[in-house]
């Protein structure tokens, strides 16, 4: 069996997808991560010493670290640079790029890895590379060779952002969730490859202890293929 996420930037495969990697790993998956930038246009932490020169590289050596320790046995880096939050998307950057090319380097991965399920960020955080990512995918999915049997988008729970941003429009409506893990046994492996990212400040540092629990102990999908026909949230995303 084997699991290919896609994300935008390093840290996305662990702030974000961490337990769905190491809960894929746990059961015998083979994981593979694929990375469309280094997050150059990210913020350095505060006192973290690290310049805007080397944080491509650093961040680059973080996500690496960082999924080797969730378990995964790979990662690709796509090789489009970070697009930034605001302002126009530059030449060469992920928000700027056309999605078909974009869609094709992942079609490629897609077509060497194999996977059995894919696995990328819905983007409803609102960030334009995650967007782009997510709708390469998509796109990769139906230009890939061979078709991933399971397709999902990992989401953040509208409920749970707007407890913790006070936001009521971004994250996935909760009653459009088709799947939840319970990936409590795994909290403490997922905070070690969280410091690993130290150049950036996980988001759950800044939350209330409850509401960390709640975002880190279960992952949250919206299943893409086969198309969800209703029915009781299921609880695995592997197949078999």
């Amino acid at each position: 069996m084997k699991l290919l996420l896609i994300v935008a930037h390093p840290d996305d495969e662990t702030f974000g997808c961490g337990s769905v990697l190491v809960h894929a790993a746990a059961r015998g998956a083979e994981v593979v991560v694929a990375c469309a930038t280094r997050g150059e246009l990210g913020e350095p932490a505060p006192g973290s010493g690290i310049d805007r020169a080397s944080l491509g590289d650093v961040r680059e050596a973080e996500l690496r670290a960082a999924a080797s320790e969730l378990g995964a046995s790979r990662v690709v880096m796509l090789g489009w640079r970070d697009s930034g939050v605001d302002g126009e998307a530059a030449a060469g950057s992920l928000a700027a790029a056309d999605v078909e090319d974009v869609a094709a380097a992942v079609a490629r991965v897609i077509d060497e890895v194999r996977p059995d399920v894919v696995v990328t960020p819905d983007a409803s955080d609102g960030h334009r590379d995650h967007a782009a990512i997510r709708d390469a995918t998509l796109r990769a999915v139906e230009l890939a060779a061979v078709h991933p049997p399971r397709v999902y988008l990992w989401c953040i729970q509208r409920s749970l952002i707007a407890a913790f941003t006070g936001n009521p429009e971004l994250g996935t409506p909760d009653d459009e969730i088709t799947t939840v893990i319970d990936t409590t046994e795994h909290l403490d492996r997922r905070w070690r490859a969280m410091r690993m990212h130290a150049s950036q400040v996980p988001p759950y540092d800044a939350m209330a202890p409850e509401l960390q629990h709640a975002f880190l102990t279960a992952d949250r999908f919206v299943r893409v293929h086969p198309v969800w026909d209703g029915g009781p949230v299921e609880h695995e995303f592997l197949p078999g």
